[in-house]
């Protein structure tokens, strides 16, 4: 039996003019951009239709703007017939799979991935964070320069393991800095710095931890009716009380991307759609297991293609 699984990326796949093929064709698509308006009180779909992007870039306008257009097309994917086995997200991305599962209503995952966009920005001054791609080293030797570099007393450490090959580190500009040059000199192939506004999935973080943690006490949390593959352990959250300290922890622990989709294909998924703008997290199961099929939808054309794609999976269930 063919399995599926719904995926939600993070922050940096956001792109003006996100879902306005959609928006404009349909009115139940059009709806969920009208409800982020609402909930928010400002006109974000101005943002996610016509920029400019520097606006729409900002961590408290991207998170919101990635979770109600990932949202918008899980639904027209579910509408259309497709019915999710799992869901998971990169980082912001997990609010999506959570909405999706049933655990919180769109209306209050909005809301609350805007506290946390400010939360974070709030943590460390623009400037003084950074983050970095380092591809073409092992885990284990990547920790040891972060762990150096932490000791001599610039903050760093791994935030994202994404894929064999690319890990992702954060912390202080300076942290970062020296991570990427003695993580170089360690044998990494390349050291990348990220376009970001701050040391996500950092120590760094933590004061915006505390922030999310009591926004998170002030709304309606259910069990999820679908499983949802988390960032931290990347296991099943099975509780409320699991999911809560999972998006509590997450602020600040590494997203163990890699680990959560190799979790999903021991479960048997053989389907992973990607849900909203972008191909990221396509790119980087490709690099996990070159054998899975994946699907990005982001517009009408990329809709048919998977829709057309499960006219085989119903034949081979």
């Amino acid at each position: 039996m063919t399995k599926i699984a719904f995926i939600f990326p993070g922050q940096g796949s956001q792109v003006v003019g996100m879902g306005q093929e959609f928006v404009e064709n349909a009115a139940e698509s059009k709806a969920f951009y009208d409800r982020a308006d609402q909930a928010l009180q400002f006109e974000l779909s101005k943002l996610m239709l016509e920029g400019p992007a520097e606006e729409l870039t900002l961590t408290y306008h991207a998170q919101p703007a990635l979770l109600t257009t990932g949202v918008m097309v899980a639904e027209k994917l579910r509408a259309a017939g497709i019915q999710p086995h799992y869901a998971a997200g990169h980082s912001l991305g997990e609010y999506g799979a959570l909405v999706l599962a049933g655990v919180m209503s769109f209306d209050d995952a909005v809301s609350i991935v805007h506290k946390r966009g400010l939360y974070m920005n709030e943590a460390v001054p623009a400037g003084q964070g950074a983050m970095a791609a380092i591809l073409g080293m092992e885990l284990e030797a990547l920790n040891e320069v972060t762990e150096q570099v932490s000791a001599s007393g610039d903050s760093v450490q791994v935030a994202n393991v994404n894929c064999p090959g690319q890990i992702v580190i954060s912390g202080t500009k300076e942290g970062v800095d020296k991570a990427s040059v003695a993580a170089k000199e360690a044998g990494a192939k390349r050291a990348i710095p990220l376009v970001v506004s701050g040391p996500f999935h950092s120590d760094l973080m933590r004061p915006s931890s505390e922030k999310l943690q009591a926004a998170l006490a002030e709304i309606s949390l259910s069990a999820p009716e679908i499983p949802v593959i988390g960032n931290v352990m990347a296991k099943e959250l099975k509780d409320v009380a699991a999911i809560q300290q999972e998006l509590v922890e997450q602020v600040y622990s590494a997203v163990q991307w890699e680990a959560s989709m190799r979790e999903m294909l021991a479960q048997g998924v053989d389907v992973f759609i990607e849900c909203g703008p972008g191909k990221v997290l396509s790119g980087l199961l490709k690099k996990i297991d070159r054998s899975v099929a994946t699907y990005c939808v982001y517009d009408e054309a990329s809709l048919e293609a998977v829709l057309e794609a499960s006219k085989e999976w119903s034949i081979n269930a």
